[in-house]
Protein backbone atom coordinates (compact mmCIF):
# COMPACT_ATOMS: atom_id res chain seq x y z
CA UNK A 1 0.00 0.00 0.00
CA UNK A 2 1.25 3.12 -1.14
CA UNK A 3 2.36 5.89 1.87
CA UNK A 4 -0.38 8.38 2.21
CA UNK A 5 0.35 11.61 0.80
CA UNK A 6 0.11 14.70 3.21
CA UNK A 7 -2.61 17.34 2.62
CA UNK A 8 -1.46 20.49 2.11
CA UNK A 9 -1.34 23.27 0.09
CA UNK A 10 -5.13 24.28 -1.69
CA UNK A 11 -8.19 22.57 -0.92
CA UNK A 12 -11.64 23.79 -2.73
CA UNK A 13 -14.93 23.68 -0.41
CA UNK A 14 -16.73 22.75 -3.22
CA UNK A 15 -19.78 24.34 -4.37
CA UNK A 16 -23.03 21.57 -5.08
CA UNK A 17 -24.16 22.39 -8.69
CA UNK A 18 -28.19 22.60 -8.89
CA UNK A 19 -30.40 23.22 -12.00
CA UNK A 20 -32.95 25.72 -12.30
CA UNK A 21 -35.59 23.60 -10.19
CA UNK A 22 -32.59 22.89 -7.44
CA UNK A 23 -32.26 18.82 -8.00
CA UNK A 24 -28.44 18.34 -7.61
CA UNK A 25 -26.44 18.64 -10.68
CA UNK A 26 -24.49 15.72 -11.23
CA UNK A 27 -23.26 15.61 -14.44
CA UNK A 28 -21.62 19.56 -14.68
CA UNK A 29 -18.50 17.77 -12.13
CA UNK A 30 -16.99 16.34 -14.65
CA UNK A 31 -16.21 19.82 -16.07
CA UNK A 32 -16.20 21.28 -12.71
CA UNK A 33 -13.06 18.89 -11.77
CA UNK A 34 -11.27 19.61 -15.05
CA UNK A 35 -11.73 23.70 -14.14
CA UNK A 36 -9.90 22.99 -10.61
CA UNK A 37 -7.46 20.99 -11.96
CA UNK A 38 -6.42 23.10 -15.56
CA UNK A 39 -7.20 26.55 -14.61
CA UNK A 40 -7.12 26.91 -10.87
CA UNK A 41 -4.10 24.49 -10.09
CA UNK A 42 -6.36 22.73 -7.31
CA UNK A 43 -6.21 19.24 -7.19
CA UNK A 44 -7.75 19.09 -3.76
CA UNK A 45 -11.30 19.39 -2.45
CA UNK A 46 -13.91 19.54 0.61
CA UNK A 47 -17.64 18.21 -0.45
CA UNK A 48 -20.38 18.51 1.07
CA UNK A 49 -19.57 21.43 3.50
CA UNK A 50 -20.52 25.03 3.98
CA UNK A 51 -19.90 26.03 0.52
CA UNK A 52 -21.48 22.65 -0.82
CA UNK A 53 -24.43 23.17 1.13
CA UNK A 54 -23.94 20.54 2.91
CA UNK A 55 -27.00 20.79 6.34
CA UNK A 56 -28.92 21.10 3.40
CA UNK A 57 -28.98 18.06 0.98
CA UNK A 58 -30.39 14.70 2.38
CA UNK A 59 -28.64 12.12 3.01
CA UNK A 60 -29.00 10.39 -0.66
CA UNK A 61 -28.02 12.93 -2.68
CA UNK A 62 -25.06 13.52 0.12
CA UNK A 63 -23.84 10.40 -1.23
CA UNK A 64 -24.30 10.89 -4.56
CA UNK A 65 -22.09 13.75 -4.49
CA UNK A 66 -19.54 12.16 -3.05
CA UNK A 67 -19.24 9.18 -4.83
CA UNK A 68 -19.60 11.36 -8.24
CA UNK A 69 -16.71 13.45 -6.84
CA UNK A 70 -14.71 10.69 -6.39
CA UNK A 71 -15.54 8.78 -9.89
CA UNK A 72 -14.84 12.21 -11.75
CA UNK A 73 -11.56 13.27 -9.12
CA UNK A 74 -9.87 9.47 -10.20
CA UNK A 75 -6.19 9.90 -11.49
CA UNK A 76 -6.99 13.79 -11.44
CA UNK A 77 -7.23 14.78 -7.88
CA UNK A 78 -4.92 13.84 -5.06
CA UNK A 79 -7.40 14.19 -2.14
CA UNK A 80 -11.13 14.55 -1.61
CA UNK A 81 -11.82 15.04 1.36
CA UNK A 82 -15.64 14.62 2.35
CA UNK A 83 -17.01 16.27 5.05
CA UNK A 84 -19.68 13.55 6.58
CA UNK A 85 -21.05 16.08 9.71
CA UNK A 86 -24.96 16.27 10.56
CA UNK A 87 -27.24 17.26 13.26
CA UNK A 88 -27.31 13.59 14.29
CA UNK A 89 -24.95 11.17 14.86
CA UNK A 90 -26.70 8.13 12.69
CA UNK A 91 -26.50 9.96 10.21
CA UNK A 92 -22.94 11.24 10.41
CA UNK A 93 -22.03 7.63 11.05
CA UNK A 94 -23.94 6.48 7.95
CA UNK A 95 -22.16 8.85 5.51
CA UNK A 96 -18.86 7.74 7.47
CA UNK A 97 -19.29 4.29 6.18
CA UNK A 98 -20.11 4.96 2.80
CA UNK A 99 -16.90 7.65 2.57
CA UNK A 100 -15.31 4.73 3.49
CA UNK A 101 -16.87 2.33 1.05
CA UNK A 102 -16.24 4.91 -1.77
CA UNK A 103 -12.48 5.30 -1.08
CA UNK A 104 -12.68 8.28 0.40
CA UNK A 105 -9.39 10.21 1.45
CA UNK A 106 -10.55 11.57 4.09
CA UNK A 107 -13.81 12.89 5.99
CA UNK A 108 -14.48 15.60 8.06
CA UNK A 109 -17.42 16.32 10.81
CA UNK A 110 -18.87 19.83 11.81
CA UNK A 111 -19.88 19.91 15.64
CA UNK A 112 -23.42 19.20 16.09
CA UNK A 113 -24.73 22.85 16.18
CA UNK A 114 -28.65 22.04 17.45
CA UNK A 115 -28.24 19.95 20.58
CA UNK A 116 -24.28 21.33 21.13
CA UNK A 117 -21.32 19.76 23.02
CA UNK A 118 -20.80 22.11 25.94
CA UNK A 119 -17.07 20.52 26.55
CA UNK A 120 -14.00 18.66 25.46
CA UNK A 121 -14.91 15.42 26.31
CA UNK A 122 -18.41 15.40 24.97
CA UNK A 123 -17.32 16.79 21.77
CA UNK A 124 -14.36 14.17 21.53
CA UNK A 125 -17.12 11.73 22.24
CA UNK A 126 -18.80 12.50 19.44
CA UNK A 127 -16.02 12.92 17.10
CA UNK A 128 -14.91 9.25 17.87
CA UNK A 129 -18.11 7.47 17.30
CA UNK A 130 -18.20 8.73 13.78
CA UNK A 131 -14.89 8.28 13.34
CA UNK A 132 -15.12 4.73 14.51
CA UNK A 133 -17.27 4.30 11.64
CA UNK A 134 -14.71 4.63 9.07
CA UNK A 135 -12.02 3.28 10.77
CA UNK A 136 -9.28 3.61 8.41
CA UNK A 137 -9.61 6.73 6.69
CA UNK A 138 -7.99 9.67 7.96
CA UNK A 139 -10.40 11.85 10.04
CA UNK A 140 -10.30 15.51 10.28
CA UNK A 141 -12.64 18.19 12.96
CA UNK A 142 -14.18 20.90 11.05
CA UNK A 143 -13.66 23.94 13.52
CA UNK A 144 -16.04 26.54 12.65
CA UNK A 145 -17.70 28.38 15.82
CA UNK A 146 -19.10 31.32 13.89
CA UNK A 147 -21.81 29.11 12.38
CA UNK A 148 -21.90 26.21 15.03
CA UNK A 149 -21.32 28.31 18.42
CA UNK A 150 -19.28 25.54 19.32
CA UNK A 151 -16.44 27.38 20.75
CA UNK A 152 -14.39 24.79 22.11
CA UNK A 153 -10.68 25.61 21.64
CA UNK A 154 -8.65 23.20 19.58
CA UNK A 155 -6.13 23.77 21.40
CA UNK A 156 -7.50 22.07 24.25
CA UNK A 157 -9.32 19.22 21.95
CA UNK A 158 -5.85 18.33 20.36
CA UNK A 159 -4.65 16.73 23.83
CA UNK A 160 -4.78 13.37 24.20
CA UNK A 161 -7.06 13.24 20.95
CA UNK A 162 -4.66 10.36 19.03
CA UNK A 163 -5.77 8.19 21.88
CA UNK A 164 -9.51 7.66 21.69
CA UNK A 165 -9.35 8.47 17.59
CA UNK A 166 -6.19 7.23 16.05
CA UNK A 167 -6.95 8.21 12.59
CA UNK A 168 -6.93 11.65 13.69
CA UNK A 169 -5.04 14.10 10.79
CA UNK A 170 -6.18 17.39 11.50
CA UNK A 171 -8.08 20.18 11.39
CA UNK A 172 -10.04 22.47 9.59
CA UNK A 173 -9.64 25.97 11.31
CA UNK A 174 -12.60 28.39 10.15
CA UNK A 175 -12.04 31.06 12.71
CA UNK A 176 -9.44 33.82 13.18
CA UNK A 177 -8.61 33.37 16.21
CA UNK A 178 -5.03 33.21 15.35
CA UNK A 179 -3.63 32.51 18.66
CA UNK A 180 -5.89 29.07 19.05
CA UNK A 181 -4.17 28.49 15.92
CA UNK A 182 -0.86 29.23 16.68
CA UNK A 183 -0.90 27.58 19.75
CA UNK A 184 -1.93 24.10 17.96
CA UNK A 185 0.88 24.58 15.83
CA UNK A 186 3.07 25.21 18.49
CA UNK A 187 2.00 21.66 20.10
CA UNK A 188 2.22 20.19 16.82
CA UNK A 189 6.09 19.72 17.37
CA UNK A 190 6.25 16.16 15.66
CA UNK A 191 4.07 17.76 12.30
CA UNK A 192 1.39 14.82 12.59
CA UNK A 193 -1.20 16.88 12.60
CA UNK A 194 -2.52 19.37 9.42
CA UNK A 195 -3.91 22.69 10.33
CA UNK A 196 -5.84 23.98 6.83
CA UNK A 197 -6.90 27.52 7.37
CA UNK A 198 -10.49 28.45 6.58
CA UNK A 199 -10.74 31.92 6.52
CA UNK A 200 -9.84 32.99 2.96
CA UNK A 201 -8.93 36.60 3.30
CA UNK A 202 -6.55 35.93 6.54
CA UNK A 203 -4.86 32.80 4.83
CA UNK A 204 -1.04 34.78 4.81
CA UNK A 205 -1.85 35.46 8.60
CA UNK A 206 -2.21 31.70 9.11
CA UNK A 207 0.51 30.82 7.10
CA UNK A 208 3.05 32.78 9.21
CA UNK A 209 1.80 30.70 12.19
CA UNK A 210 2.58 27.32 10.33
CA UNK A 211 -1.15 26.09 8.56
CA UNK A 212 -0.35 24.18 6.15
CA UNK A 213 -2.73 24.83 3.87
CA UNK A 214 -6.20 25.93 2.96
CA UNK A 215 -9.71 25.10 2.75
CA UNK A 216 -12.03 27.81 1.38
CA UNK A 217 -14.41 28.67 -1.35
CA UNK A 218 -12.37 31.67 -3.22
CA UNK A 219 -10.32 28.50 -4.10
CA UNK A 220 -12.60 27.87 -6.95
CA UNK A 221 -12.15 30.55 -8.53
CA UNK A 222 -8.66 32.26 -7.29
CA UNK A 223 -6.85 29.55 -6.73
CA UNK A 224 -4.82 30.08 -9.14
CA UNK A 225 -3.33 33.69 -7.41
CA UNK A 226 -3.50 32.27 -3.80
CA UNK A 227 -1.13 29.21 -5.32
CA UNK A 228 0.97 32.11 -6.50
CA UNK A 229 0.82 33.82 -2.82
CA UNK A 230 1.89 30.31 -1.35
CA UNK A 231 4.90 30.50 -3.98
CA UNK A 232 5.66 34.27 -2.74
CA UNK A 233 5.69 33.01 1.13
CA UNK A 234 7.65 30.02 0.36
CA UNK A 235 10.29 32.49 -1.34
CA UNK A 236 9.93 33.80 0.76
CA UNK A 237 8.64 36.75 -1.08
CA UNK A 238 6.41 38.30 1.82
CA UNK A 239 5.85 41.77 -0.28
CA UNK A 240 4.94 39.62 -3.07
CA UNK A 241 2.54 37.37 -0.86
CA UNK A 242 1.12 40.66 1.00
CA UNK A 243 -0.07 41.84 -2.88
CA UNK A 244 -1.82 38.34 -3.18
CA UNK A 245 -3.29 38.55 0.05
CA UNK A 246 -4.34 42.40 0.01
CA UNK A 247 -6.37 42.29 -3.65
CA UNK A 248 -8.07 39.03 -2.53
CA UNK A 249 -8.99 40.74 0.51
CA UNK A 250 -9.87 43.74 -1.74
CA UNK A 251 -12.36 42.05 -3.09
CA UNK A 252 -13.86 39.97 -0.45
CA UNK A 253 -14.49 43.08 1.10
CA UNK A 254 -16.17 44.99 -1.54
CA UNK A 255 -18.52 41.67 -1.76
CA UNK A 256 -19.00 41.20 1.77
CA UNK A 257 -20.47 45.04 2.07
CA UNK A 258 -23.08 44.21 -0.56
CA UNK A 259 -23.96 40.52 1.16
CA UNK A 260 -21.69 37.67 0.61
CA UNK A 261 -22.64 34.41 1.12
CA UNK A 262 -23.05 30.74 -0.56
CA UNK A 263 -25.43 32.23 -3.21
CA UNK A 264 -23.46 34.84 -4.30
CA UNK A 265 -20.52 32.75 -4.31
CA UNK A 266 -22.29 30.39 -6.54
CA UNK A 267 -23.06 33.23 -9.24
CA UNK A 268 -19.16 34.05 -8.72
CA UNK A 269 -18.32 30.67 -9.74
CA UNK A 270 -20.36 30.80 -12.37
CA UNK A 271 -19.65 34.02 -13.82
CA UNK A 272 -15.99 33.29 -13.65
CA UNK A 273 -16.08 29.58 -14.61
CA UNK A 274 -18.69 29.89 -17.02
CA UNK A 275 -19.91 26.33 -15.66
CA UNK A 276 -23.64 26.86 -14.49
CA UNK A 277 -23.67 26.52 -10.45
CA UNK A 278 -27.43 26.93 -10.27
CA UNK A 279 -29.52 28.65 -7.08
CA UNK A 280 -29.02 27.61 -3.60
CA UNK A 281 -31.47 25.65 -1.76
CA UNK A 282 -33.96 27.77 0.11
CA UNK A 283 -33.92 29.52 2.70
CA UNK A 284 -31.19 30.87 0.83
CA UNK A 285 -32.04 33.26 -2.59
CA UNK A 286 -30.34 33.36 -5.66
CA UNK A 287 -27.66 36.32 -5.39
CA UNK A 288 -28.98 39.47 -7.16
CA UNK A 289 -28.33 40.42 -10.83
CA UNK A 290 -27.10 44.08 -9.36
CA UNK A 291 -24.39 41.97 -7.46
CA UNK A 292 -23.53 39.68 -10.24
CA UNK A 293 -22.55 42.82 -11.81
CA UNK A 294 -20.93 44.46 -9.60
CA UNK A 295 -19.55 41.51 -8.60
CA UNK A 296 -18.24 40.83 -11.91
CA UNK A 297 -16.23 44.19 -12.17
CA UNK A 298 -14.90 44.45 -9.37
CA UNK A 299 -13.25 40.69 -10.19
CA UNK A 300 -12.38 42.39 -13.55
CA UNK A 301 -10.88 45.09 -12.45
CA UNK A 302 -8.16 43.94 -9.97
CA UNK A 303 -4.78 43.46 -11.82
CA UNK A 304 -2.84 40.89 -10.17
CA UNK A 305 1.02 40.95 -9.64
CA UNK A 306 1.62 38.60 -12.49
CA UNK A 307 -0.40 40.51 -14.49
CA UNK A 308 -4.02 39.42 -14.84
Amino acid sequence: MAPRKKLKGLVAATITPMTPDGKINLPVIRQYVDYLVNEQNVKNVFVNGTTGEGLSLSIQERKQLAEEWMCQGKDKLDHVIIHVGALNLPECQELARHAAAIGADGIAVIAPFFFKPTNKDELVAFLQKVASEAPEVPFYYYHIPPLTGVKIRVEELLDGIKAQIPTFKGVKFSDTDLLDLAQCIHKNETGEFEFLYGVDEQLLGALAVGANGAVGSTYNYLGRQTNLMLQAFAKPDFALAQQYQFLTGEFLNFVIKLGFGVAQTKAVMTSVSGIPMGPPRLPLVDASSEFIVKAKAKLDSIVWPNGD
